[in-house]
């Protein structure tokens, strides 16, 4: 039976919302214990002098450039002590209070990873057309190359077995990452479930840093991993 949760937590100048994330975390009920890992990305706003105050509530490790949501993830990964982990970002548009539907299937033991899915049902905030529309043409450009039924490959909510995520060669530093993810365990054939979460997706004047131009990368990841490891 899982023990620990691992939160691992990419942040990048998200001086607004760092904290009350962190609350969020350390708030919600688990079946688990939780070790949060937060990797600050070489912030310039003053988010770094926020992590410092932390104390003992959470690992915090400082990047001294920027150099990417990927490169982030694989660093705060390597600290996870936990049975399972989770990417949580730290702008709030996804909500801690989803964990306990998100480790279901893996603390039944049906599942080695699982998936949160803006698109089965869950409450959302209504935003960009062409943000909805980018990401349906590269879940299915995931489903055809990987012959899997997904819907919502870029999500940030995706949780894992440590020991199957860690076992996985990751290379992506920016946000190619969840291309990246997605292509790997799906060549593994790992056991993949999705459940329904609510997003409060931001504007960009809010802060969402993601663009068009991310977009090649995730094509980019999805070809080269069909072929290559």
């Amino acid at each position: 039976m899982p023990r620990t949760l691992s939160i691992l937590i990419p942040v990048y100048n998200e001086k607004a919302t760092v904290l009350e994330l962190v609350r969020r975390v350390e708030e919600v009920q688990l079946p688990v214990a939780k070790q949060i890992v937060i990797v600050d990305d070489g912030s310039t706003d003053g988010t770094r002098e926020i992590l410092r105050g932390l104390g003992g509530r959470a690992l915090v490790i400082l990047h001294e450039r920027n150099r990417g949501k990927g490169a982030a993830i694989r660093t705060a990964l390597a600290q996870a002590t936990g049975d399972i982990v989770i990417v949580q970002d730290a702008d709030l548009e996804y909500d801690p209070a989803d964990y306990p539907g998100l480790l279901v299937p893996i603390l039944d033991g049906r599942a080695d990873a699982v998936y949160g899915s803006r698109f089965l049902g869950g409450p959302h905030r209504v935003l960009f057309f062409w943000h909805y529309f980018g990401n349906m043409i590269f879940t299915f450009i995931t489903n055809v190359l990987y012959n899997i039924n997904l819907t919502d490959m870029g999500t940030c909510y995706k949780v894992f077995l440590t020991d199957k995520i860690k076992a996985i060669p990751l290379r992506s530093e920016r946000f190619g990452i969840e291309a990246e993810i997605t292509a790997k365990i799906c060549k593994r054939r790992l056991r993949l479930y999705e459940v329904p979460i609510s997003y409060s997706g931001r504007t960009y004047e809010e802060g969402k840093k993601i663009t068009w131009k991310d977009g090649f990368s995730y094509l980019l990841c999805l070809l080269r991993y069909r072929v290559l490891d």
